[in-house]
């Protein structure tokens, strides 16, 4: 039977193939997300509605969201507190209206993918709301399904999986923490699959269902079987000491308050201190379902040179940005800081006073857009700034103090491979 169907957290990397299955379906799909510009030219059938889930935080806030709608899948997720999310709100507090609304509406199913709620991290925000939601869902009237898959992994990837491709294209070895962790993994077209099956009937209503293959597997199986599909040749596995996590993770949780999404924060790494699992539902999965195993689902689709670019810059990424901000800030300060030297170059060609007006404010402009660029919300801005600086600061400079081009420090020469590098940062910017 066909259904218009709600997909929550549509623009994610679970959400955005959760859409395509259902289209394929024959559904009539629509979505919400918070950044849906570039998703709505990728998936031009669904119906996108910019919001933040977050903010939806009384029953009259889902009413006109469900208007009409016959099932509801929720792919929605937020490892951990930063600057653009708040667990609580997004995974907990949004939900519970949802729910309540979900029972006053046309609502006929609610599919929740969930996670699996025990372990080492069961404490945590992100576990304990999961788990909180689950059980509201279950106490409601709103017939639904939790689907728990174990680490999902797809054709594209994000967050965790992208790590793992990351980790596993490293050179000669494979560093790891947690390397000994057991794994267990469940093919993204298994999960959308047992979504389609939810939604037609297939698996009944109130099930509680574990998805994840048969097979068991170490962290380290995970990442050498993807360096296997990048095309790698062998290498040997680093064992890095535990002790490196707690670094790793306050590093990665900083950045989290920066914007940054990383799969390194402190939730993911006291979650892989048990292993990754989806075994606490109540229900294996259903015969309907036939899950692939990792070597299956890896051999599905072959990797690309493309994968191998994405692997190599992933971790990459963050060393382009906090290059970019040292060379930025670095550069200002010392322009302020030996200002005599700093203004003498442009004096012959503006005079004292205006050589002095420039230098602060060149200066200045620097310090900005070097901090700028750390704030994942405003670091595509600061590095189109960096671009129209640069090229304003070669154009200029080659204009008035061309003698500058053949300076043995290159003031200028030095201004180049910082461009590139700006170019290479706003290349690889995007999380998905």
């Amino acid at each position: 039977m066909l259904m218009k169907v709600l997909v929550l957290g549509g623009t994610g990397f679970i959400g955005q193939q959760v859409c395509q299955r259902l289209l394929s379906d024959g559904h009539v799909v629509t979505a919400v997300g918070r950044d849906i510009a570039e998703v709505c030219r990728r998936i031009k059938q669904v119906t996108w509605r910019s919001i933040d889930i977050g903010k939806l935080t009384s029953v009259d806030d889902w009413v006109p969201l469900l208007a009409g709608v016959d099932a509801v899948v929720n792919c929605v997720g937020a490892l951990q507190d930063g600057a653009r999310d708040n667990v609580t709100a997004v995974q907990l507090d949004a939900m519970l209206k949802l729910y309540e609304a979900a029972a006053q509406s046309s609502v006929r199913l609610v599919v929740q993918i969930s996670t699996a709620i025990e372990g080492r991290g069961a404490s945590l925000p992100f576990i304990a709301t999961k788990r909180a939601a689950d059980e509201a869902l279950v106490q409601s009237t709103v017939p639904h399904i939790i689907l728990r898959p174990a680490l999902v992994i797809g054709r594209n990837a994000h967050g965790g999986t992208a790590l793992i491709r990351s980790l596993a294209s490293f050179p000669l070895i494979v560093p790891l923490i947690h390397s000994d962790r057991p794994v267990e993994i469940v093919a993204l077209s298994d999960l959308t699959e047992a979504v389609s099956a939810s939604l037609d009937g297939r698996i009944s209503t109130a099930s509680d269902i574990a998805l994840a293959s048969r097979q068991h597997h170490t962290l380290a199986d995970v990442v050498l079987a993807h360096r296997s599909w990048l095309g790698l040749g062998k290498a040997t596995v680093v064992r890095l000491p535990h002790r490196l996590a707690t670094i790793t993770a306050w590093l990665a949780d900083c950045a989290g308050f920066l914007g940054w999404r990383s799969p390194l924060r402190s939730t993911a790494m006291k979650i892989m201190a048990d292993g990754v699992f989806s075994s606490n539902a109540v229900d294996t999965s259903p015969s309907v379902l036939q899950l692939r195993s990792l070597e299956e689902t890896l051999s599905a689709s072959l990797s690309g040179v493309q994968d191998l670019w994405f692997a190599r810059l992933y971790l990459l990424k963050p060393l382009i940005i906090l290059v970019l901000a040292l060379f930025w800030t670095v550069s200002g300060i010392i322009a302020l800081l030996a200002f005599s030297a700093s203004t003498t170059h442009l004096a012959d060609s503006f005079g004292e006073t205006s050589s002095v007006v420039l230098t602060v404010c060149t200066s200045l402009v620097d310090i900005v857009l070097g901090c700028l660029v750390l704030f994942r919300r405003f670091a595509t801005i600061a590095m189109t700034g960096m671009l129209l600086i640069s090229i304003v600061y070669l154009i200029g400079g080659s204009l008035f103090t061309p003698t500058l081009w053949l300076d043995p420090l290159g003031p200028y020469v030095k201004v180049i491979p910082s461009l590139f590098l700006t170019l290479v940062g706003m290349a690889v910017i995007n999380e998905r």
